[in-house]
Parts: C-alpha cells; sequence; structure tokens
C-alpha cells in the first residue's frame, strides 16, 4: 500500500494522513480535530442537495421547507442531518478549542496554526447565524432582524452598512438572497482554509500532552495506529449524531422556527441557537449598545492575542496545577453564560451574566498573562533554593 501512495499524486496523501510521524502520547482529546473535518464535509454534502429544493424568497422559504421535509424523497433526513450537523460541527470544534487552550496549543511557534484555527471558527458562527435565517422562521427573521441591527451602534457607517447588509431598510427579500448565496459559499471557503490549517500543523508538526517540542518527542507513523483511534471516535460521534437526527432532531432548536416569519408579530423572548448563547449573554451584559458589541466581538477575536499574552515559558497544563484550575473555572463560566444567554433579561440574570462576563475576559488578560509571571517568579525561586 504505501509504494503505491507514493506514486505521482498521491504523494501529498502518503504524507500527510498514511505516513505522517504523529507523537506517541496523543491522547483521545486529539481525535476532535479530525471529527470537526467529518462534520465539515457533511454539512458541505447535506447543503448542497438541500440547495436544490430550497427558495431563496420572503414568499416562499418557508414553504420550501416545508416541502423539503414532506414531499422529497428522505428530504427530511437530509434537512434534520444538516439542521443537528450544525450543531455537531460546533460542539466538536468547541472541544477543540478547549483541548488547545488546556495543552497550551497557541504557545509559539504554533501561534500562526492557532490564528488560522480562530479565523475558521469566525466563519463558521457567520455561517451558521445566515443558516439559522434561511428557515424564515419567527425566530429566523427575529434573529436576524436583532444581529444585524447591533451593527448600527458603529459610529457615523453603522446605519449605511447595516442597510447594505439588508440590501434595503428591512429585513426582506434581498436580506434572503444575499444570506442564502453566502450560506453557500462560505463552508467552501471554510474547507480551503482547513487544508491551509491542516497544513501548517503539519508543518509544524503535532503538539502533544506533554507539550514537548515536536522535535524532541518519539513518533509512529498515523496509519494505522492513530487511524484505529479517530475511527473509534468517528462511530462515537455517528452514534451521538443519529440520536438526534432520529429520535429527537428538534431539542436543539427553538419551537418558534415552525411558525412562519411574520414581521408584525414579536416573540416573546428571542435567543439563538445553543452556540452563540455564551457571546449573546456577554453582548447583553453590557448596558450600552455599542459597548456591548465591542464586548461580543471582542469575546472572540481575544483568542488571537493568545499567543502574545500567554508569559508562561511550560506549554501543557499537565505540569501547572494553578492554570488547570482555572482553565476548569473557565469552562464552568463559559456553560454558565451559556444557560444566562437562555434566560430572560431581568435580575439576577442580568448581574450573573456581567460577572461571568467579568471572568471571562480576566481569564484571557489578568489570570493568564499572571500565571505565566507567577510560575517564573516560583521557578526561580526553587532553583535558588535547590542551589543553597
Amino acid at each position: 500500500m504505501t509504494k503505491l501512495m507514493k506514486r505521482g499524486h498521491l504523494q501529498v496523501v502518503n504524507d500527510h494522513i498514511v505516513e505522517y510521524p504523529t507523537p506517541i502520547n496523543l491522547n483521545n482529546m486529539w481525535n476532535f480535530g479530525s471529527l470537526a473535518g467529518i462534520a465539515l464535509g457533511i454539512q458541505i454534502l447535506t447543503g448542497v442537495f438541500l440547495a436544490m429544493h430550497y427558495t431563496p424568497h420572503v414568499y416562499y422559504a418557508f414553504l420550501s421547507v416545508e416541502h423539503i421535509m414532506r414531499d422529497v424523497n428522505y428530504g427530511w433526513l437530509l434537512r434534520y442531518m444538516h439542521a443537528n450537523g450544525a450543531s455537531m460541527f460546533l460542539l466538536v470544534t468547541y472541544i477543540h478549542m478547549a483541548r488547545g487552550l488546556y495543552y497550551g496549543s497557541y504557545k509559539s511557534p504554533r501561534g500562526f496554526l492557532w490564528c488560522i484555527g480562530v479565523v475558521i471558527f469566525l466563519l463558521m458562527m457567520a455561517t451558521a447565524f445566515i443558516g439559522y435565517v434561511l428557515p424564515w422562521g419567527q425566530m429566523s427573521f427575529w434573529g436576524a432582524t436583532v444581529i444585524t441591527n447591533l451593527v448600527s451602534a458603529v459610529p457615523v457607517v453603522g446605519t449605511s452598512i447595516v442597510e447594505w447588509l439588508w440590501g434595503g431598510f428591512s429585513v426582506d427579500n434581498a436580506t434572503l438572497n444575499r444570506f442564502f448565496s453566502l450560506h453557500y459559499l462560505l463552508p467552501f471557503v471554510i474547507a480551503a482554509i482547513v487544508i491551509v490549517h491542516l497544513a501548517e500543523c503539519h508543518r509544524e508538526g503535532s503538539s502533544n500532552p506533554l507539550g514537548i517540542h515536536s522535535k524532541d518527542i518519539d513518533k509512529i507513523t498515523f496509519y494505522p495506529y492513530f487511524y484505529v483511534k479517530d475511527f473509534l471516535f468517528v462511530w462515537m460521534f455517528l452514534a451521538l449524531f443519529s440520536y438526534f437526527v432520529f429520535l429527537d432532531p428538534n431539542v436543539l432548536g427553538h419551537s418558534d422556527n415552525y411558525i412562519e416569519a411574520n414581521p408584525m408579530v414579536t416573540p416573546a423572548h428571542i435567543v439563538p441557537e445553543w452556540y452563540f448563547l455564551p457571546y449573546y449573554a456577554i453582548l447583553r451584559s453590557i448596558p450600552d449598545k455599542l459597548g456591548g458589541v465591542i464586548a461580543m466581538v471582542g469575546s472572540i477575536l481575544i483568542l488571537m492575542a493568545l499567543p502574545l499574552v500567554n508569559t508562561s515559558n511550560i506549554r501543557s497544563s499537565f505540569f501547572r496545577p494553578l492554570h488547570k484550575q482555572f482553565f476548569w473555572l473557565f469552562v464552568a463560566d463559559v456553560i454558565l453564560l451559556g444557560w444566562i444567554g437562555g434566560c430572560p433579561v431581568e435580575d439576577p440574570y442580568v448581574l450573573i451574566g456581567q460577572l461571568g462576563a467579568v471572568y471571562y475576559f480576566a481569564y484571557f488578560l489578568v489570570i493568564l498573562p499572571g500565571l505565566g509571571l507567577l510560575e517564573r517568579v516560583l521557578l526561580a525561586h526553587y532553583l535558588e533554593n535547590s542551589k543553597a
């Protein structure tokens, strides 16, 4: 097999999938990158088939979705796979990013690789948002109205940008057409950047749980050893995915989205999909509209600053007991913000959201730099005592 793979254009496949030198100590947390790739493939494939039957028009969009569900052969399967696939895609991506935070995958010389990953995440969020608008249900319409209106908070040019996004003076047919075009295009852009992300990862070499430099650790070929581990997790992923698709397909959505969009009737409580809720909670925690927008956008862009704000000489939390505790507090804080994002805008939820937002930003801007400096001081003190 290896001899065949080494011929011609299959050399790239051989170098990056078959004989790729992989650190021998990788644990199961390194499986979620490949799962994200599989989820992306599912989204592109189901999206292409759904686009064949979807009509991007305000009078027919909701009806075309119903047509897909009722009249197209296995249309219900395509729709449920695509809708729940978005949640599965974001879920494995969040775990993949959390692994990077825990094991310090953003630390030099992997800073550029990390930033590429953040760009992919931003494009995923944009694609998921505009895709949620396409069914043209009540939550789709009002979610698009609320979120796009946030751009109007930008001084001077905000209103002009909003009207450009809408293609008019309200969320209407031009908006839906633009969102459909972008939703079809962006997954292919994401796929292209994922290839760059993977190439950069293999250029630097995969990280590992101990945080040891790639050149200083024993390695084995990806196939057949890690291929088996990835394949096991693929089956586990498909089992979870199948549960939502076949047994509980609507649990992750909102019931109001099964009501056709009506600009004259505002839902009692407008909430985004679950994967947006932590950022929505941060947005609502700031009383000022512009401040809330800056905080929400900053909560994602701040991930790009990690290679710069990190001051620790140690990469992995395996050797950082203090950081390990603060990391799990951070994970709990994100989950708490997700819960707050789905709650009404009233006390005590507003106060809890503000406290959660403070810890979110403090983790990146205060705790990570501070812990790195503290570890340096403690290490210097330990070395002095050892010499004495």
